[in-house]
């Protein structure tokens, strides 16, 4: 009994990794008091030492030496006796202390313990993890993809704990094979039958705040502040920044020297485009910056619906709604405003470059409408569908959703 370590016995503790040692030897002296108090009725009167060190376990009982005939409690008293056969030099009044060995309890109460203990620390482990990531969400983990499914990822971090990444919190050109490394953010925590449910996301705007935070150290010391973000991830980004300071520009700053702090962040977002404007107070001005690239020619406010409407040359729609419409979309989300986007009036005859509908129409038909000279909205709308088909060699469904692309921009 006497160098039994305990700790070191128990297969189980040595992969416990969020629970510290003096907390599990708590666990294991709670445990053999409920085994003392089911042997003796009582364990007021018995000290359970474990070495915070190694493990050894004692566990020792005292018990009020009594006259013969007089002891009314064989669990708290012993009768002067029986003491005698084991310590001569007791009297009546000392104090009998005796160890109580391992092997006493019987091996079946052994065994009993030992589950018990089991399931105690694994039960502490959980809510350690579950208290630790409840702390953690918002922060970016890193981990090693361990298996992939169709709804789902099981990522593990570095101390093994099980990270979940449903399909919905990637992002739609993220592939993961088991052992990839992979960076996300932890979005929700909770406890699903007793067991921490961690579920971390690539898709939320928190995770490109992190990685901003990550790459522009102004961002991280708080001279420069992130003041929204919205997203349509792997597709369009976009972040508004503030300077708390005027002699930092926190567009260039986020950007970095020819993009080198923004190109580790789309990167890691598969190309995600993002469009980093600054912020403003002046809501005409911001929706102008939010409809970046687009330039516009005026906006026309009405505060009380939160309605905007933008005007703009014929050559800068597109831009304005994006491939998509991911560009305008954001932009409303962004600034907190319906946009409508309008052509202006007084260019209603003015022509638009047929490359200005690339985001709408593929290259390889716009290359094909070029090489038959058709480089403007309006020399392709001159022609009759049957002129169109006669002289390319695109389908006339392709001619005739390319004619209504064009017909919709002079609307």
């Amino acid at each position: 009994m006497n160098n039994i370590n305990l700790i070191d016995s128990f297969q189980e503790f040595k992969d416990f990794k969020n629970i510290d040692r003096p907390t599990v030897i708590s666990v294991l002296e709670e445990v053999f008091r409920s085994m003392l108090r089911k042997k003796y009725g009582t364990d007021e009167n018995c000290d359970v030492i474990v070495n915070p060190d190694n493990g050894d376990l004692e566990i020792w009982r005292t018990r009020k030496v009594m006259e013969d005939g007089f002891s009314e409690d064989d669990d708290l008293e012993i009768e002067l006796a029986e003491v005698h056969q084991y310590d001569a030099d007791l009297e009546v009044g000392d104090d009998y202390i005796e160890q109580i060995t391992l092997e006493s309890f019987g091996r079946r109460a052994i065994l009993a313990a030992r589950q018990t203990l089991v399931s105690k620390v694994l039960e502490l482990e959980k809510d350690e993890i579950f208290k630790k990531y409840k702390d953690r969400v918002g922060e970016i983990v890193t981990g090693e993809v361990y298996q992939v499914w169709k709804k789902e990822t099981l990522v593990l971090d570095d101390e093994g704990n099980e990270l979940l990444m449903p399909k919905t919190e990637q992002i739609p050109a993220d592939y993961f094979k088991k052992g990839d490394s992979v960076k996300a953010v932890i979005s929700k925590v909770d406890m699903v039958n007793a067991t921490p449910k961690i579920i971390i996301s690539r898709v939320a705007p928190e995770f490109l705040q992190r990685l901003f935070e990550l790459e522009v150290p102004e961002i991280f010391d708080g001279l420069i502040t992130i003041k929204k973000i919205v997203r349509e991830p792997g597709e369009r980004a976009k972040v508004a920044v503030e300077s708390y300071d005027d002699r930092i520009d926190p567009v260039g700053a986020c950007v970095g020297m020819k993009g080198s702090r923004i190109h580790g962040i789309v990167r890691e977002l598969k190309n995600e485009n993002i469009d980093v404007i600054n912020f403003t107070n002046n809501v005409s001005l911001y929706i102008q910056r939010a409809l970046s690239p687009a330039k516009i020619t005026s906006i026309k406010l009405d505060d009380e619906t939160k309605h905007a409407s933008v005007y703009l040359k014929p050559d800068q729609v597109s831009l304005a709604i994006g491939r998509g419409g991911h560009n305008i979309k954001l932009a409303g989300k962004l600034t907190g405003y319906e946009i409508d986007v309008y052509r202006e009036a007084d260019e209603e005859d003015e022509d638009v470059d047929i490359e200005e509908f690339s985001d709408e129409i593929d290259s390889w038909i716009i290359d094909e409408l070029k090489a038959i000279g058709l480089d403007t909205a309006k020399s392709v709308l001159s022609l009759s569908l049957d002129e169109l088909v006669k002289r390319t060699d695109l389908e006339e469904e392709t001619i005739k959703e390319v004619v209504a692309i064009l017909k919709s921009e002079f609307e």
